[in-house]
């Protein structure tokens, strides 16, 4: 947040504490340019000390926990691993939003049958901390440094957000830049280990980093972190972000792995990835039926061993390690670890009780006067820990018992009618905190939520929504600028050609920015901005986007006048013809909003007595659904470098909607960027190679009749044995199978058989001679005696097979491969 954004904050907790209530103020998450104080214990040495930081940035939190970047203010101790003025990097093991740490805790729950032990238990915090060492250290045998593992210094308690915490080096770096790929058949068979010429690759940053994670997962599980894998595990789909590339480095080195601390438990029926189901299994050959960080400690003493020299030096910090996971793991029941211990084992209860009271005082449900008592009074304890098991309720009934304060504040709210009225206030400061900080309120509305209940509980109720759709129905600016962007801007995006130069070299500059835009690419469609079917298509676009709502709104109209004009009919009855209504024009191959956009489009081509640059555009234009494609179809052909951009710069913004596989950096995002942009590219690239070719052949248009005549059997023929094995003719719809697959086919043969012709002329042969099917199938079906109605039978045999055909063709020039290879 700014300094302004602080201000406004600060006011609000002055606010709280004005209230003079008895309980603290819950915090969340903490905020750019706050200074902490932290008592922190080193890795190293085991030494301890107290640093005050200043917090630079909120990096972002997952349900491992919240990333800050900060910056050393003072060493009182003098640390010798921490610097002043440095910066550096805090983990605080706790998520900033409720439902993920609700949803984290619980499926962790369910593994280990108790509290997230990296939140509330010192020891697992540091075990887990001792283990990234030596893997750090691991890692200089591997990789030739130990700068490919991010570096951790120490370890410490959060008592304001009630978690253990850990700080350590700072990387500057990024995640993968979406590299241009023009060979992704090529990188596709190096992704399936085969043999290529990789001279011809391009994707540096992206082969580089499955190899390093590939061999570094292969470490881990040499020296026993088969569980701290998982984080690098490619399969799960999720895992590169958690390995960076620092700045200023070759794109084919520099990269680092920063993230070994897991948000959520691996359960054997809760698969949450492509790769958990292997991971899953390899679990289970190792006795692991749950997984989270169980790591090897005979398999590292092993590793050690055979790498004397590399350990030498922190002998001490395994022993160490072996007396933090002898706590952590001794924290928890942990049925499917500990099996028939649970029964026996005094040296489990014993630990499990001591770090429940310590994970108790760590979340802030007693006081530090309760744990020093408890901790004496096992009895007491067990009870409580029975009791604590309980979801939800437990942590209360353990919270009114051990935090007096806390009590009496509960206490008082009931017989106290002013102290009530203060607790609602504080309440209210406390609650727009953060819904200011999560943007859903402007910072006049959060000052003024405390002095106004009724504004408050509407803000409450509202709450539950989303924060951009809590805004919309709040703040009339913003719900006049979102109304503005969906329904005015496309109309003067239409009308002012400033308007659309400036939205494609916005949208440009930020494809250049994030590498999804090659050099060439930008330098093609900015040669091109000018040109006057460039702004025709950047019009049609607004067209398109002004035609959405059209069917929906016509649909919904007719629906309502029916059930209207139809008093006399039951409400049921009438309001569900008024629902097929709307569901009819959802299928109908013709609708309004298509026949809108197919209009348009035959407009242009009369206005402007152009057919060429318009004979897609023109025939798909009037189909539902397909027809949103008419214009970017007709543009790959004409300006590719646009349409393959338009379309990549779309489909990896999206895809940021898509919660944990969406995140950027992730495999998703790569994919739907290859998806997109590099494999249009590469297949680009194909056809103009094929196109060479097949300008030394000969177009042939003779098989095109004789295909006609072939297909138009096979349906009357159906028809035939229908008529003889069903007693009636089939409606397409009943064969929809054989009114695709036929007309798929026609369209795929037609392609192959038409040596040197040029690709437009095979899509109008194609979808030409798929539309004389259909007439010749539906006089012949009107002879034979169809039994249902002729024209609306003729409409969809039109509609699929003209569809059809020409994705046989699209489909299969697609799918032809490269020719110098064929």
């Amino acid at each position: 947040m700014s300094e302004f954004d602080l201000q406004v904050k600060r006011k609000l907790e002055k606010i709280f504490t004005e209230a003079n209530l008895l309980r603290k103020m819950r915090i969340t998450r903490y905020d750019a340019g706050m200074e902490l104080v932290y008592d922190v214990q080193s890795l190293d040495d085991k030494k301890s000390g107290k640093i005050k930081i200043r917090l630079d940035k909120f990096v972002g939190g997952g349900f491992a926990g919240q990333v800050y970047k900060v910056i050393l203010l003072e060493n009182k101790q003098n640390l010798n691993f921490l610097e002043i003025g440095k910066t550096y990097a805090i983990k605080i093991l706790i998520p900033p939003s409720g439902f993920s740490k609700l949803f984290r805790d619980a499926v962790y729950w369910l593994g280990f049958q108790g509290p997230f032990q990296l939140q509330v238990n010192p020891a697992a915090s540091r075990a887990g901390a001792l283990w990234q060492k030596f893997i750090r250290r691991a890692a200089k045998l591997r990789f030739g440094n130990e700068n490919s593992i991010v570096d951790i210094y120490a370890t410490f308690i959060d008592e304001t957000l009630g978690s253990c915490g850990e700080i350590s080096e700072w990387v500057e770096g990024r995640t993968w830049q979406l590299e241009v790929e023009n060979h992704m058949d090529i990188l596709q068979k190096w992704n399936r280990h085969k043999q290529v010429d990789e001279s011809k690759l391009n994707s540096i940053e992206y082969r580089t980093k499955k190899i390093f994670m590939k061999e570094f997962v292969q470490l881990l599980n040499e020296m026993g972190g088969y569980e701290f894998a998982r984080q690098y595990e490619w399969s799960t789909c999720k895992s590169q972000p958690n390995c960076l590339k620092r700045d200023k480095t070759p794109p084919d080195s520099g990269l680092v792995a920063v993230d070994f601390r897991a948000g959520l438990a691996l359960l054997p029926f809760l698969p949450m990835s492509p790769g958990d189901f292997k991971l899953i299994g390899k679990g289970i050959l190792r006795g692991s039926l749950v997984q989270f960080d169980h790591g090897s400690l005979k398999k590292l003493a092993a590793f050690m061993e055979k790498n004397k020299t590399e350990f030498a030096d922190i002998k001490d910090q395994f022993q160490e390690l072996t007396e933090m996971e002898d706590i952590y793991r001794n924290s928890v029941p942990d049925i499917t670890h500990n099996h028939f211990r649970l029964l026996f084992s005094g040296k489990l209860w014993k630990t499990m009780l001591s770090s429940a009271v310590t994970g108790w005082k760590i979340k802030n449900l007693i006081t530090s006067e309760t744990e020093v008592n408890w901790q004496k009074n096992k009895f007491l304890t067990f009870w409580l820990f029975l009791i604590g098991i309980i979801p939800i309720l437990g942590k209360y009934f353990i919270k009114f018992c051990g935090n007096k304060p806390w009590r009496k504040h509960y206490l008082k709210i009931i017989y106290n009618w002013k102290y009530l009225s203060r607790t609602v206030k504080a309440s209210a400061a406390e609650k727009a905190i953060n819904w200011y900080r999560q943007n859903r309120i402007l910072e006049a509305v959060a000052l003024k939520i405390p002095g106004n209940f009724f504004l408050f509980l509407g803000h409450l109720i509202l709450s539950i929504l989303p924060s951009g759709l809590h805004k919309f129905v709040t703040d009339f600016t913003y719900f006049k600028e979102s109304l503005w962007f969906i329904f005015v801007r496309p109309i003067r995006l239409y009308f002012d050609t400033k308007l659309r130069e400036e939205w494609l070299m916005s949208m440009l500059a930020e494809g250049k920015k994030k590498h999804i835009l090659s050099d060439d690419d930008a330098m093609t469609i900015e040669s091109q901005l000018n040109e006057p079917f460039i702004q025709k298509y950047l019009k049609s676009l607004a067209v398109h986007i002004c035609t959405l709502p059209i069917t929906q709104v016509v649909s919904v109209a007719i629906a309502v006048i029916y059930v209207i004009t139809h008093p006399e009919m039951p409400k049921t009855q009438s309001w569900g013809i008024g629902v097929g209504i709307i569901a009819l024009f959802q299928v109908i191959p013709i609708s309004p909003g298509s026949l809108t956009r197919g209009l348009y489009v035959l407009y242009l081509v009369i206005k402007e007595k152009d057919f060429k640059n318009y004979n897609i555009a023109v025939f798909l234009g009037f189909f539902k659904y397909i027809g949103y494609l008419a214009f970017p179809i007709q543009m790959t052909y004409k300006y590719p470098a646009l349409a393959r951009f338009m379309a990549g710069h779309w489909a990896t913004e999206a895809v940021h909607i898509v919660p944990v596989f969406g995140e950027g950096g992730a495999l998703l995002e790569h994919w739907i960027f290859g998806l997109f942009y590099n494999w249009p590219l590469t297949i680009r690239g194909q056809m103009n190679r094929r196109m060479e070719l097949r300008k030394r052949q000969k177009s042939r248009l003779w098989p095109v009749p004789i295909f006609i005549i072939i297909f138009s059997a096979l349906f009357i023929g159906s028809d035939y044995y229908f008529l003889h094995s069903e007693q009636q003719m089939m409606e397409i719809k009943q064969v929809w199978w054989l009114g695709m697959f036929l007309p798929f086919l026609l369209g795929s043969l037609i392609t192959r058989t038409a040596g040197g012709m040029i690709l437009w002329k095979r899509i109008t042969s194609a979808a030409i001679s798929a539309i004389s099917v259909s007439i010749i199938y539906t006089i012949y079906s009107w002879q034979l005696g169809f039994a249902g109605h002729i024209f609306p039978e003729f409409v969809w045999r039109f509609f699929i097979f003209a569809v059809f055909s020409i994705l046989g063709v699209v489909l299969t020039e697609l799918n032809l491969g490269d020719p110098e290879k064929n």
